[in-house]
């Protein structure tokens, strides 16, 4: 399991471990160095005081001391020029060493000794190695016991700190826990640490568009539900009306307002789910395309409804683009706005398309020019227009309200401009700047 306060305690005991080992060992060496000087320094003590005193193999109360008594200590070796005359192990037959600390390998076995010399006479006093290391060994126990204690006493502390500096994470995890479609409001960060705020942040961004992009879902919905209703009802009268024509006339006449209506609401349903792509937020494909071949497209597609109208539609000025931009939806804002026009200039208007460049301080645009010889729009509802399913009183054109919609959206996404201005001819100047 990938657990945040597993591995912060197994690095941080860890650590500890390593440190503590660290310690013993740097503690033992310093210890059983010492420990040495100290035995070292005992030898040297008795070689000075025998020199000093002499031997007495003999006490004054007549008792021969036990020279076995030495063992496991240290045992002496006294020279008179070259002949030994006292030893008190005689069955270790050390050799005579130059004065000073020397190690000794006698019989398998490791001796330290220390020799010292003066008027003819010299000292050797030597104790086993295996002796010191028996005796150091019963000390180290209790040198490790403080170790055992630290490393448990850290181990323990450093498990209540992970525990606690934590503890905000899982008071967040409860709280994100609750939380459900209906309760998408910010986490209360008040008293949170500094190292998790970006975390609890970055939650509440993602709440709040969550919370907007459901928002934006129910409206749409009950949008397109009311949006549907009126021409649903309307096709629903107009089949009735066809079932009962008295005529054939009649019935011709019902099937074309059907026909009408039907397209009527294949243009509302394919706008709808326009709407519906724009909505969650998605972000489509960036590539490089040419706009100016996506207009001429776009202007190919539509001249036949145009010329149905006797509408003059052209594209009066136009120069090779490159952008990177958003292939499907630049498609569907270029189609719209033309539609538009076309739709709502008279018959034997003219609606007039350019392509063109600007640079100026903020960058190089490509300015997308289209304009009408139709009524136009009042200088009080060029921002109304913009609003979803939003249409001018009296309009008599057919359409959904969802055109301009979209286009604001797409022109949005790519961050660019749009302005509805008044043609010079009459009719109405749409404006669209997209950066290159």
């Amino acid at each position: 399991m990938n657990s945040i306060r597993r591995q912060l305690l197994l690095w941080q005991i860890t650590a500890l471990l390593l440190t503590g080992l660290l310690v013993s060992v740097m503690t033992y060496s310093i210890t059983w160095s010492g420990f040495n000087k100290t035995r070292d320094y005992t030898l040297e003590q008795v070689a000075h005081a025998i020199m000093r005193h002499g031997v007495e193999t003999v006490g004054p109360d007549g008792r021969v001391y036990d020279e076995a008594q030495d063992q496991g200590r240290f045992m002496s070796q006294i020279w008179e020029r070259k002949k030994l005359v006292y030893a008190s192990r005689p069955e270790v037959a050390l050799p005579r060493q130059a004065d000073g600390f020397a190690v000794v390998l006698w019989a398998g076995e490791e001796w330290r000794t220390y020799t010292v010399h003066s008027a003819g006479l010299t000292i050797q006093v030597a104790s086993p190695v295996a002796n010191r290391v028996r005796a150091y060994a019963r000390l180290a126990d209790w040198l490790l016991l403080p170790l055992a204690v630290l490393v448990a006493g850290l181990g323990l502390l450093i498990w209540m700190a992970v525990v606690r500096a934590l503890a905000p994470l899982e008071q967040v995890r409860r709280e994100i826990g609750v939380r459900d479609v209906a309760m998408l409001q910010p986490i209360d960060l008040t008293a949170v640490p500094e190292e998790i705020r970006p975390l609890g942040d970055a939650l509440n961004g993602l709440l709040d568009r969550l919370s907007r992009a459901l928002s934006l879902q129910r409206r749409f919905v009950a949008d397109a539900a009311h949006e549907l209703r009126t021409p649903l009802t309307a096709l629903k009268l107009q089949a009735q009306m066809a079932a009962r024509a008295g005529s054939e006339a009649e019935r011709r006449q019902a099937l074309a307002r059907l026909q009408e209506g039907i397209d009527r609401a294949a243009h509302l349903v394919s706008q709808l789910l326009v709407m519906a792509r724009l909505e969650p937020e998605a972000e489509a494909e960036w590539v490089a395309l040419d706009l100016d071949a996506l207009v001429k497209q776009v202007l190919i597609d539509l001249s036949p409804v145009a010329e149905s109208r006797s509408i003059d539609l052209g594209l009066t000025d136009t120069l090779p683009l490159s952008l990177i931009g958003h292939a499907e939806p630049l498609r569907v804002l270029v189609s719209n706005l033309i539609d538009n026009a076309v739709r709502y200039t008279p018959v034997g208007g003219r609606v007039d398309v350019a392509l063109q460049k600007e640079g100026h301080a903020a960058g190089t645009w490509a300015l997308l020019t289209i304009s009408d010889t139709g009524p136009g729009i009042p200088l009080a509802e060029r921002e109304r227009v913009f609003r979803r399913f939003y249409r001018l009183a009296g309009t008599a054109a057919p359409g959904s309200g969802l055109g301009l919609a979209i286009v604001r959206e797409i022109v949005r996404r790519c961050q660019g401009q749009i302005v509805l201005l008044d043609a010079p001819g009459g009719g109405l100047r749409v404006e669209v700047r997209l950066p290159m």
